[in-house]
């Protein structure tokens, strides 16, 4: 993974009105931490921050934070604050990472192949998990994670440990979890419940006969008898 360098300013003042002086002159207040060292208190460009989170990388981009006055951190963005209705960046945690020491970083799932099986059942494939925590060096966090559900029929599911998963990246997770079901649509479930229901009662009404014969033979009988 390539690192991107981002600019930051030192002597950024604290506080909620200070903080979103800052935003409107186009700059988001940060932190920078890790590795023993005391919180710094910093600013980025919001239009450079935008941009450096917009890589395939996303979230996990291994960031080359040059702090004004030649000082210089290894970064990734972690705890990202955004405004609750616009959605937009108003905050950041940078972690400072070390390139041969493993971090942990959420990475995006995605499905490939075709559920042919599930689709002639008139099935649906439903994603359970969205992304999964891995634990990988910096430079070896994948940008994505893919899982295979060509082979799903209806009543399957693939769990964790069916992620395909790249040469020194685990998951952080029990490998149990279920990231993906096959079930039957809610037309196809319908449908089995109205045939279900059908096949009861051809059975009730069967059954019913069957006790009503012999009453007839015996009404029959009696007839017969007293002519």
């Amino acid at each position: 993974m390539a690192e991107i360098t981002l600019a930051a300013e030192l002597g950024r003042p604290v506080g909620s009105a200070a903080s979103r002086r800052l935003r409107n002159q186009g700059r988001i207040p940060a932190v920078v931490y890790g590795h023993g060292a005391d919180p710094l208190p910093i600013s980025v460009a919001a239009r450079e921050l935008r941009t450096a989170l917009s890589t395939e990388a996303g979230i996990n981009a291994l960031l080359s934070l040059q702090v004004e006055g030649g000082s210089g951190y290894l970064a990734m963005a972690r705890d990202i604050q955004r405004h609750p209705v616009r959605h937009t960046v108003i905050h950041v945690d940078f972690q400072v990472v070390n390139r041969d020491e493993a971090v942990t970083a959420d990475v995006p799932l995605n499905l490939v192949g075709e559920a042919v099986e599930v689709g002639r059942a008139d099935g649906i494939v439903e994603q359970q998990l969205f992304s999964v925590p891995v634990k990988a060096t910096p430079a070896d966090i994948p940008n994505s994670l893919e899982i295979d559900v060509s082979r799903l029929t209806v009543g399957d599911s693939l769990r964790v440990a069916d992620i395909s998963l790249p040469a020194r990246v685990e998951v952080d997770v029990d490998p149990d979890t279920v990231a993906v079901t096959a079930i039957a649509s809610r037309l196809a479930r319908g449908a089995e419940g109205a045939a279900a229901e059908e096949g009861a009662a051809g059975t009730e009404g069967g059954a019913a006969g069957a006790e009503g014969e012999p009453l007839a033979a015996a009404d029959t009988a009696g007839t017969e008898g007293e002519g």
